[in-house]
């Protein structure tokens, strides 16, 4: 499929019950895809893996990671048997310019899977999962998520999994009413992402408590930066689902190109 660029896409994976809950949100994830040709691949970036160092899944059969607790036994049974690509591996780190390790030991973690199996049920394409480097900053996850940018002309799907805002300490369990401190920074940080900046993205602390609130940790904001880094100067940059569940968990998404 070279020569066909294919978006890139940031999901709101939130509950992990989306995956077998019919739910608007699931609804939604099995439409965007029909907007854009059938990839030849999938480049996965999922909050729920993150190593010291960057890695990347090399195995020829990844394995479904149940990496949650507290659910219904039905979600611990769900499969998605998506074959993994060696060779994007590969290519991946010959495009990164920077160590990136190979790591045959993780798998699909939720943040992939959850949303897959929605997107692409028949689980035929391959898949191969890039992991968010903990002694990175923003700023470098930006610089490296650029590098990858020619997979997108080679027919590969680079998807981001997590959440603008992500704050399980602060669910409202009974109350579904978002916090407006959620609202704040959602509503903020889509403003940012739709015009492109990326610095201020980046910087988020700047913006002070609701920042603070929304993101306790990064590593459900990351994937967001990577989707964005991927975008070329003159490509749209649409929100194709917004919502806030649970007061502190947003279920925005993007589609780039």
């Amino acid at each position: 499929m070279t020569g066909t660029t294919m978006p890139a896409l940031f999901v709101g994976h939130g509950n992990p019950m989306h995956a077998i809950e019919e739910t608007s949100f699931a609804a939604a994830w099995r439409e965007v895809v029909t907007r854009f040709p059938r990839p030849a691949a999938i480049l996965a970036i999922s909050a729920h893996w993150e190593t010291d160092g960057a890695r990347v899944t090399t195995m020829e059969r990844p394995a479904t990671i149940h990496d949650f607790f507290g659910f219904p036994a039905e979600l611990s049974r769900v499969q998605y048997p998506a074959p993994g690509s060696p060779a994007l591996a590969e290519r991946l780190r010959l495009l990164a310019g920077a160590e990136v390790a190979a790591d045959d030991a993780w798998g699909l973690d939720h943040g992939s899977w959850s949303v897959l199996r929605r997107m692409y049920p028949a689980a035929d394409i391959p898949v191969v999962q890039l992991s968010l480097d903990r002694q990175r900053s923003p700023g470098e996850h930006l610089a490296l998520a650029a590098r990858l940018r020619p997979l997108r002309d080679e027919g590969v799907l680079i998807f981001g999994s997590g959440n603008l805002v992500h704050n399980l300490r602060l669910l409202r369990w009974e109350d579904n009413r978002p916090y407006p401190w959620a609202v704040e920074f959602d509503a903020l940080a889509t403003q940012l992402a739709l015009a492109g900046d990326l610095a201020r993205l980046a910087d988020y602390p700047a913006f002070g408590e609701a920042a603070r609130l929304a993101i306790p940790t990064n590593e459900h904001y990351l994937p967001l930066l990577y989707v964005l880094a991927l975008r070329r100067a003159d490509e749209p940059v649409v929100s194709f689902i917004e919502g806030i569940e649970l007061g502190s968990i947003s279920m925005r998404s993007f589609l780039i190109g």
